[in-house]
């Protein structure tokens, strides 16, 4: 990987440096052991606007393939590579875990995305209440990450990728987790920055949080 613009060969993804769905892609990507050309973007740029229509990050260009919507670009990758599979081979489980990315989506990270917009744009009063809810909410479904390894799940998979980017920054968000009340869900944490897919997956704007006291 490099953060060079060069001739487009194999796939070259366009990541923001410090944003957890750009975080994803860069996950999955480790996990899956696939090369590609990292462009960080810190802002929307000609080149990503001429890529998609939306000018959004990230996204991903792979011979004729245009993608820049992080679920479908996490969906392709699973598709085209087959190893270190995110999602499970039978429709009914693929379902259950698609609906869980769902509800992530619905309950979690929108609740994310008020509190990681840059200071200047930041509704100091959205913030307290995003930040109430999304606590609340993880402390009360904390338990639920004692069943299995992995979220709902024996494997790493694709929910791990969505959810592990977000984790690791709560810290950024002025959430801390109670220990007493949260050891599933910080031993879940612990689990997946150990990674080494995940290490490797860290921009260097991320890897200053490579201090984070989220699991210490």
């Amino acid at each position: 990987m490099n953060n060079e613009l060069a001739p487009q060969q194999g796939i070259v993804l366009y990541s923001h440096p410090d944003d957890h769905y750009s975080h994803r892609i860069r996950l999955a990507l480790a996990e899956k052991n696939v090369k590609y050309q990292l462009v960080l973007v810190d802002e929307f740029s000609e080149d990503v606007a001429d890529l998609n229509p939306y000018n959004q990050l990230p996204t991903l260009v792979e011979r004729q393939v245009r993608l820049y919507e992080s679920h479908v670009i996490l969906e392709y990758l699973d598709e085209r590579y087959r190893q270190a599979k995110l999602l499970p081979d039978t429709p009914n489980l693929r379902a259950e875990q698609r609906q869980y990315a769902w509800r992530i989506e619905q309950d979690w990270m929108k609740l994310a995305d008020i509190l990681l917009r840059h200071p200047d744009t930041l509704d100091e009063k959205a913030a307290r209440e995003a930040r109430h809810s999304l606590s609340q909410s993880l402390v009360s479904l904390s338990p639920l990450f004692s069943h299995f390894p992995f979220f709902m799940s024996e494997q790493f998979g694709y929910n791990d990728c969505i959810l592990a980017p977000l984790l690791w920054r709560l810290p950024q968000m002025q959430i801390h987790l109670p220990s007493a009340h949260c050891k599933p869900l910080l031993a879940y944490c612990k689990r997946l920055f150990e990674r080494p897919a995940f290490i490797a997956s860290l921009t260097e704007s991320e890897r200053h949080k490579q201090q984070n006291p989220l699991y210490r």
